[in-house]
């Protein structure tokens, strides 16, 4: 903030000398040169606006900052290519002993800035890919990064998720979200407390893990008083290019629908539940003998084994087999069966 403040200073005192140079110069249109102080104030005025909508304006993004230079770039250009063309007729037109050269030009090169600054802020989003000019981007490790909503850390799966390495993205949290949990936390009903002590226990789990890569995000509420957290969190999953990791099927809805992808913890969940459950029917081939007197073996398209009891006499034959249960473990999955329409005595089950 000193260097800014530094710059802004050295700023005001070169525009200063720069209009009293200019004021004081000699050969001037006579309407300048008749008002001479009006036209220093009046100079010095017009560079400031600048510095003031700098102060106004505290939140800048970096691809409109890049648009605003590329544009006075061309701006520039466009406009010295006008003045060549244009001066003999200038030249022409005007008195011999006045000078118009100053103030045309001045007012062409406002003019053809203005003109190519608001067009590429405009299209910014398009003229990208037409013109490759400097873009500085937020580098993110693995991919784009993922915004954790509240409702994601009171849940608490995504820390066992985390602790898979299945998510190898930056993960970053918001202040709103953590105000949220941490208001939930000190809640006099004894369920929220509850639930917003859980969320940060959470939260802070996933901090120590080695293997996740979690922080906290600073967000400025100025422009975004009062939205609601969903609101805010779409709003900054926009701004970053990032996709929101939730369990709240509202917000899923509404992120969406406005073109952020969400990733729901609910339907990680779904896509990982056992493919067969106890009661479910399955069709396969007994192959071999089991470990246990009496059981068969055999195995799914996918190469899971399923052990068959009372199967044993069944082996090279083809048979239709009831799911008792399910065993699921980090080596894989083993599913336990019998034969349909055979009854397993109780110590068997």
């Amino acid at each position: 903030m000193l260097l800014l403040n530094i710059l802004r200073a050295t700023y005001f005192v070169v525009c200063f000398c720069a209009s009293a140079a200019y004021a004081n110069a000699e050969f001037l249109p006579r309407l300048v040169a008749e008002h001479r102080l009006a036209t220093f104030f009046l100079m010095l005025l017009v560079s400031q606006v600048f510095t003031v909508g700098d102060i106004l304006i505290r939140k800048k993004r970096i691809d409109s900052i890049s648009a605003v230079y590329f544009g006075l770039l061309v701006g520039s250009i466009l406009a010295f290519l006008f003045m060549i063309a244009f001066r003999p007729v200038l030249m022409t037109f005007t008195p011999p002993d006045e000078n118009w050269d100053y103030p045309v030009g001045t007012i062409t090169l406002l003019a053809f800035t203005y003109i190519s600054i608001s067009l590429i802020l405009q299209t910014k989003d398009d003229f990208r890919f037409v013109i490759p000019y400097v873009e500085f981007s937020r580098e993110v490790k693995g991919g784009r990064p993922l915004v954790v909503d509240s409702s994601a850390l009171i849940d608490g799966r995504i820390s066992d998720v985390v602790e898979t390495r299945i998510i190898d993205a930056q993960m970053l949290v918001p202040s709103f979200v953590l105000k949220e949990v941490q208001d939930i936390a000190d809640s006099s009903d004894k369920g929220r407390r509850i639930r917003g002590r859980r969320g940060l226990d959470v939260l802070t789990k996933m901090q120590s893990l080695p293997q996740a890569d979690i922080s906290m995000y600073d967000v400025d509420d100025t422009d975004t008083k009062g939205k609601s957290v969903d609101e805010r969190l779409v709003k900054l999953a926009k701004e970053l290019g990032g996709r929101i990791i939730t369990n709240d099927f509202n917000l899923n809805k509404v992120a969406s629908v406005q073109g952020v992808e969400v990733i729901n913890l609910n339907d990680v969940a779904s896509a990982l539940r056992p493919r067969y459950l106890p009661g479910d029917h399955l069709h396969l081939r007994i192959q071999r003998e089991g470990e246990s007197q009496g059981q068969g073996v055999g195995y799914l398209d996918d190469g899971t084994m399923v052990v068959c009891e009372n199967g044993q006499s069944l082996i090279g034959k083809e048979i239709e087999a009831v799911v008792t249960s399910v065993l699921q473990s980090s080596a894989g999955r083993m599913i336990f069966a019998r034969p349909e329409g055979v009854e397993l005595p109780a110590k068997s089950r």
